[in-house]
């Protein structure tokens, strides 16, 4: 997988003739996996049409600062926000004069303000404006400030010209572009997440369930979107909000759960943060089940075992490296030492939850890992956030001997 693999780029395409090229550059971007925003400034509206350049990124062109539907949700606020990379391609003279200035007098050089991405430039103008000790000086500012420039190239222009000012060609473009993110740990391998608790319905209004939150399961999933993985969360019953760039399955049951695993395999790295019932129900009462006000007895369930989800995704032909977690309240590393090799897991990660500080619905953890050779790595006590992004670190290093060779879920 490409360095540009779910990677947001906003595309500034200004007022020049090498605006024909931007085109082919979506396509580049498109091709290595980037998702790819057009914004438009008058100028460059005059070589390349809107609707070429929807048609290529498959989303709206944004053109106007003061666009009444868009500024309703802040619009340039929010694709500045959005950008893990601002790419200006072709950067006229003018242009660049602007951002150096500081202007923001149309969407393109607003955005370029408002956003903490990286903003990289590639100019195309006339070899001699160019050379002009003007554009010199604004192209030094803009370096100085932390723009990246691509270019220019030298060679015939559509003036006759020959010289320094051409626009680098798309393939560059989208090179450089790669360049500017570093590999990250996680890029280009599949994860799937489990994460919160079951319920296993006694009649329709009373169930089995468990105090799981969820929360070590997001940051868990949150984490290893950051660290460049196509994440699928499958959740059961919980009121979070879904991590960004995350694919949220929500289910009920262990049951829905495990059919939900089966459906997004094959995948990569399985991280089984869920605490999912070992029982269920024998038999589902179809209404409420009404107590008896002429007896005393309690009420008798019978219970059987749920399927074992991890069990079941470690055991496959196609097994991912498998990541399991141990939530006890006593005998806390002996149990997970049992469920690392009952389960075939290749980690588990050990949680005393017997600790209210570190339990359910807690705001921080602290946990040990524990490998096949029943190696103990301990992760002091901190936000489950920061936790959630030790374990990913530690797993990756963990996976990076396996090369990620996927093919697309059915």
């Amino acid at each position: 997988m490409q360095r540009l693999y779910r990677k947001r780029i906003v595309l500034g395409v200004g007022g020049g003739i090498a605006a024909y090229k931007s085109a082919e550059l979506i396509r580049r971007l498109r091709e290595q996996g980037a998702e790819v925003q057009v914004v438009m400034t008058q100028g460059g509206q005059e070589f390349i049409t809107p609707l070429t350049l929807q048609a290529l990124s498959g989303n709206p062109v944004h053109l106007e600062l003061l666009d009444p539907a868009a500024e309703a949700a802040m619009g340039h606020i929010e694709l500045a926000k959005w950008a893990d990379l601002v790419l200006i391609a072709p950067a006229t003279a003018d242009l660049m004069a602007r951002l150096a200035q500081g202007l923001a007098n149309d969407l393109l050089t607003t955005l370029v303000l408002a956003t903490d991405a990286p903003v990289a430039l590639a100019p195309a103008m006339n070899q001699a404006m160019w050379r002009d000790p003007a554009t010199q000086a604004n192209a030094q500012i803009l370096n100085s400030r932390g723009f990246r420039l691509f270019g220019p190239a030298a060679g015939s222009q559509a003036c006759g010209d020959v010289g320094l000012g051409r626009m680098l060609e798309a393939n560059e473009l989208a090179q450089a572009a790669a360049d500017c993110f570093q590999r990250r740990s996680l890029t280009g391998r599949r994860v799937l997440i489990t994460a919160g608790p079951t319920q296993e319905n006694i009649d329709p209004v009373r169930y089995i369930t468990n105090h799981s939150s969820g929360k070590m399961g997001f940051a868990l999933a949150e984490a290893a979107a950051e660290a460049g993985a196509e994440v699928i969360l499958i959740s059961g019953p919980v009121h979070l909000p879904t991590p960004d760039r995350v694919k949220r399955v929500n289910v009920t049951s262990a049951r829905d759960m495990l059919a939900a695993c089966e459906a997004a395999m094959p995948c990569d790295l399985l991280i089984a943060a869920a605490a999912v019932a070992d029982y269920r129900p024998e038999v589902i009462a179809n209404q409420k089940m009404k107590k008896d006000p002429n007896s005393d007895d309690g009420l008798l369930l019978r219970l059987v075992r749920n399927p074992d989800i991890l069990a079941t995704l470690a055991g496959r032909s196609d097994r991912p490296f498998s990541v399991g977690f141990a939530a006890e309240t006593e005998h806390l590393l002996d149990y997970a030492a049992r469920k690392l090799k009952d389960k075939n897991l290749d980690l588990i990660v050990a949680n005393d939850v017997a600790n209210p500080n570190i339990g359910f619905n807690s705001e921080e953890n602290a946990c040990s890992v524990i490998d096949r050779e029943l190696l103990e790595t301990r992760f002091a006590q901190t936000s489950k956030g920061k936790i959630a992004r030790q374990l990913v670190a530690f797993i990756a290093d963990r996976l990076a001997v396996r090369p990620p060779e996927l093919t697309e879920p059915n």
